[in-house]
């Protein structure tokens, strides 16, 4: 997708032109897996016909001829920033359908466990059409980046000014809605021998940062209280290693019961109150609960990751790793095939240990007598 020799306009649209079907194709197909009751949501009824448009859209350009007149070129450029922002409220739209459901029904283990398959899978996708999209309108449409990127891709991307900026846009939030906010403390490791850029897409990193700044802010406040003197500030530590460059944040903001970590990836589970219609209800740092699941994906789309980790009654870690070494960094892509048909259809385990807290090996010490008996039993 670069712009060079090896990949002009022309070679980009026919890239996508046959790639972009395929990917919309693949979620269109796992749609029909997901349960009954989601599908006959309104959400995500508007979501699939989003998806089922953006299909047809594509198709038109599928027998084109010829395929590289400057015309033929210009309108499948216009069509790409059409299908963009005719999907910039997806997200939106299926976590509203997916409350939707919540609202209308009861949720078992089983339709639980699909919807987040499902979910994880569906906004990955949408990660990867979006970064196809803004390469090819970047590059090749009238508003051309002029900044040092290719595309959306900064070969040298500040990792300390995507830092600064979503600690800067976080605090702003957090000073609007508590007339309060931590300090950030920045510390580099590696700094010297290794500048911390990478090649990335500084839009990505700056999603993650953000969120992550607004759940640790956040919980400070809500942990000191708006009225205290001094918040213990939120620090991040930055590395840059062979393989991993690691950012790692750490707040004062009370942490996380080891009993609902499982649940902060999970699209059906938000601490915050749910945003109100109006706006005006909700604080700003909140909202679907679909920050940490949607900045892990971001995270995992070029191999990296985000892992959460806190201490009950002190604070929270959250670390993302990036890779450092580019040709690492390829994308992550969900696949529709058996596999993938056979998780929707598989039921979810149950637990396989015993935790009856009135078992008699808990509420009473193996007795002399007993033990007696059970040697003349023996023997």
């Amino acid at each position: 997708m670069m712009r060079g020799e090896n990949a002009s306009n022309s070679e980009s649209y026919m890239f996508l032109k046959k790639e972009l079907p395929v990917r919309l194709a693949n979620i269109m197909k796992e749609f029909h897996l997901l349960p009954e009751n989601l599908l006959h949501m309104p959400s995500v009824g508007a979501v699939r016909d989003l998806y089922r448009r953006s299909f047809m859209d594509l198709l038109e350009y599928e027998t084109t001829s010829p395929t590289n007149t400057t015309i033929t070129l210009e309108k499948f450029t216009e069509a790409l920033v059409k299908i963009r922002n005719r999907h910039s409220d997806v997200v939106m739209t299926m976590a509203q359908g997916v409350m939707e459901l919540k609202d209308a029904h009861a949720i078992n283990a089983n339709t639980e466990s699909n919807i987040q398959y499902f979910l994880d899978r569906f906004y990955m996708n949408r990660i990867s059409i979006r970064m196809l999209i803004n390469q090819h309108t970047m590059l090749f449409g009238e508003n051309v980046n002029s900044q040092n990127h290719i595309g959306s891709i900064d070969p040298h991307c500040n990792v300390v000014r995507v830092i600064e900026d979503a600690y800067s846009n976080a605090r702003f939030l957090c000073d609007q809605y508590y007339l309060a906010s931590p300090e950030l403390v920045l510390t580099h490791h590696n700094a010297d021998t290794h500048p911390a850029s990478v090649v990335y897409v500084p839009s990505h990193l700056y999603h993650m940062l953000f969120e992550l700044f607004k759940n640790a802010m956040r919980a400070v406040v809500e942990h000191h209280g708006p009225e205290a003197d001094n918040f213990p500030p939120v620090r991040v530590l930055l590395v840059m290693g062979e393989e991993d460059l690691t950012i790692k944040l750490s707040d004062q903001g009370g942490g996380i019961p080891r009993s609902l970590m499982d649940l902060l990836f999970n699209y059906m589970y938000s601490t915050a109150p749910q945003p109100a219609v109006s706006g005006l209800d909700t604080p700003p740092l909140a909202g679907y609960g679909y920050g940490l699941p949607l900045s892990r994906l971001y995270a995992r789309y070029f191999h990296g990751d985000l892992q959460v980790t806190s201490c009950d009654g002190y604070g929270t870690d959250t670390t993302i790793y990036l890779k450092a070494l580019s040709s690492e960094a390829n994308e992550l892509l969900p696949v529709y095939n058996k596999t993938c048909q056979r998780q929707y259809s598989t039921p979810v385990q149950t637990h396989d240990w015993s935790s009856q807290m009135n078992s008699a090996m808990f509420i009473r010490p193996f007795s002399t007598n007993s033990r007696n008996k059970h040697q003349q039993n023996s023997s």
